[in-house]
């Protein structure tokens, strides 16, 4: 399954997904953002359990205060329309997938 990108108008159909949803927060200008993202990707095609989408902060700031993005990347996890496990910085593939699967 392909990453989704998000934004506030499909934000609550993604929000209320029956399957778990990992979202990234991102911006392009960002480096560690640049080395989460092919991996955030891999997920996506391996897992179709999951909803995968990315958030680009600089195009969705309003979404990115609803979170309280202070610094990216940003790694969300929302199941049953809450959210249960967010993170900042960059992370390992493996570290990402325990998110999802904790």
């Amino acid at each position: 399954m392909s990453v989704l990108s998000v934004n506030k108008n499909n934000f609550d159909s993604v929000k209320n997904s029956e399957k778990p949803v990992l979202l990234d927060f991102y911006a392009d200008w960002c480096g560690p953002c640049r080395m989460v993202s092919p991996v955030v990707d891999e997920i996506a095609e391996e897992n179709p359990q999951y909803l995968v989408g990315k958030v680009n902060v600089d195009n969705e700031m309003e979404l990115a205060q609803a979170f309280g993005v202070a610094s990216i990347p940003t790694l969300v996890v929302i199941k049953g329309g809450k959210i249960v496990n967010q993170s900042a910085g960059a992370k390992r593939k493996a570290q990402i997938l325990a998110m999802l699967e904790g």
